[in-house]
């Protein structure tokens, strides 16, 4: 371990006795923590919805005539017991097929990638509070006229999609960067974890809600339930969260202190030109980019296509479909407040290295999913056993936030906004491309074999995704999250013991570089190369002998 991450180890452990006599109760960053929950609680509600209400929608008497539901694999399927209340026609007024349902789903997500980067930067540079309360606010807000927008035609009904994800794509990376600000490092893990494990409580609530409703009032009060649901949380949060503990007008002095002193000078109060070509060229970025893809891919089949399987396959009822839907997720948000403080007791008893536990907590949490999806769709007509496997499959899937969404922050405090933009952009590609590849296959051949092959090739991707992180991610701050001290002088704003430190650090630093490539000119080629890819931010060893370590001493 370099001496730079010892000083930083042992000052997260002085900082606890520090804060011996902070109050247990209502600490700041955990109001923060849990407003920021309950906002993506209302974000996925939002996002979710569609997936149940088009069941509603869709006429399926109209294009049941274009669709072949083989059950030669499955002859004794049967119907579920449904429940006791009158039950819907099942007609919806809109004949739209299986491949105008996938564009409808996955036009959200054409609109959601492109503000993912801006949206990180922007938190950065001006705070996360505005930015990303603006962006459930709009998603609020086009919630309410979704109703409208789907009268009028599949193509303003997509635009109105398109729209909502401009407004939401803010939200994971203006999150990021106020995580950054509010997350001492020894806590990453849990509150991480639990500010996004609302994700997953949204979709808990939104589907046998979104059914209920439904079912009840008809489809179109679901996005009128949610849309009010939304403008009445962002007025919690604009009244209560601030940007940052340093401008928190009832925050204790021991609370601020603490958080400070934990984070140190891996972040800036001022935000940092962003070192574009390191990032871009950095390896441990690009693990972290095709790991986020893979986790995407999963997580979309199952958000999206569930209900659609349920209903087609399974034969659940709009009502017992939504409530069988939300269990991946009921477990993953149960996971979520279980596994996430195992992880931080893992890194700060120094029972692991940071590295091992981020590679083995996302492990679990992508080959768990994998081999629980494959299992899934060799359960044949066993509709106990699928609902089971699906839901493991959802549950489980949550331990990544330990995993890979932790390692943006311990990457760069500075740029952790960014870092998930560009990640967040890149993944959410998935998010139409998963629904329109299972539309494809699926449309028109509604039986257990094609959606056999539709889970098989998540779980291989899933497969793939863990295999890059484990030899290619890296947990370790990278060097450039800090090249904007090496411009700076050793004294100035900084008292004499701290410009004299950073003056060294940044002196170090310069000189690393400076001779990694000046012996790089004068060795072979093939060390040459693995030298340029260790300034990037990886050794190419690093990976195995962590699990080397883990494995020996374990």
């Amino acid at each position: 371990m370099s001496e730079e991450a010892n000083e930083t180890t042992q000052l997260l452990h002085n900082s606890r006795s520090e804060t011996a006599a902070e109050p247990r109760w209502l600490k700041c960053r955990y109001v923060f923590c849990l407003m920021s929950f309950l906002g993506f609680v209302n974000v996925y509600a939002m996002r979710v919805n569609l997936s149940v209400a088009i069941v509603a929608m869709v006429n399926n008497t109209a294009i049941a005539t274009n669709v072949t539901y083989n059950n030669d694999t499955c002859p004794d399927l049967e119907p579920r017991p449904r429940s006791n209340t009158t039950q819907p026609s099942g007609d919806g007024p809109f004949d739209w097929n299986a491949e105008e349902q996938g564009l409808i789903l996955g036009a959200f997500f054409y609109g959601y990638i492109v503000t993912q980067v801006p949206g990180g930067r922007m938190a950065e540079i001006w705070g996360g509070k505005w930015l990303y309360g603006t962006g459930v606010l709009v998603t609020s807000l086009f919630t309410l006229i979704t109703p409208l927008a789907a009268y009028s035609g599949v193509g303003v009904f997509t635009a109105v999609r398109i729209l909502e994800g401009l407004g939401e794509g803010v939200t994971f990376p203006a999150m990021h960067a106020m995580l950054s600000k509010w997350a001492p490092p020894n806590e990453r893990s849990r509150l991480s974890s639990w500010v996004y494990s609302g994700a997953s409580l949204g979709s808990v609530i939104s589907m046998p809600a979104s059914g209920y409703l439904c079912d009840m009032y008809g489809w179109e009060s679901v996005f009128y339930f949610f849309g009010v649901l939304g403008l009445i949380w962002f007025v919690a949060w604009a009244w209560i969260v601030t940007d940052s503990p340093q401008s928190h007008p009832t925050i204790s002095r021991a609370e601020k202190e603490y958080i400070s002193k934990c984070i140190g000078s891996g972040h800036s109060q001022e935000a940092p030109p962003v070192p574009w070509r390191h990032i871009l060229t950095s390896v441990p970025m690009w693990a972290l980019v095709f790991t986020h893809i893979a986790q995407n891919w999963g997580f979309y089949t199952l958000l999206t296509e569930l209900p659609t399987y349920m209903k087609n396959i399974l034969h659940f009822d709009i009502k017992d479909n939504a409530a069988i839907s939300a269990l991946p997720y009921l477990l993953s948000t149960i996971l979520s407040f279980i596994a996430s403080p195992v992880a931080d007791y893992f890194i700060d008893h120094r029972i692991m290295k940071r590295s091992v536990t981020r590679k083995l907590f996302n492990s679990l949490g992508f080959c768990l999913p994998a081999v629980f999806l494959v299992l899934a769709g060799y359960s044949g007509c066993d509709v106990d056993s699928t609902i089971v496997f699906l839901a493991l499959a959802g549950g489980t899937n949550s331990l990544h936030y330990s995993g890979l969404m932790s390692t943006h922050l311990d990457m760069s405090p500075n740029f952790a906004g960014t870092l998930l933009g560009i990640t967040n952009g890149f993944a959410n590609v998935m998010g139409f491309l998963a629904p329109a590849f299972t539309g494809y296959i699926i449309n028109e051949n509604e039986d257990l074999g094609h959606w056999r092959f539709v889970f098989f090739v998540a779980s291989i991707v899933y497969f793939s995704g863990n295999m890059i992180y484990i030899g290619f991610g890296s947990t370790k701050e990278q060097p450039w999250n800090n090249f904007h001290l090496l411009n700076q002088p050793a004294d100035g704003s900084a008292d004499d013991d701290d410009a004299n430190g950073q003056h060294h650090r940044n002196r170090r630093l310069s000189d690393n570089i400076d001779a990694s490539r000046n012996t790089a000119r004068r060795v072979p080629p093939v060390r040459a190369t693995l030298m340029y890819i260790q300034t990037r931010g990886y050794d190419p060893l690093s990976g195995m002998s962590e699990l080397e370590d883990y494995f020996l001493y374990y």
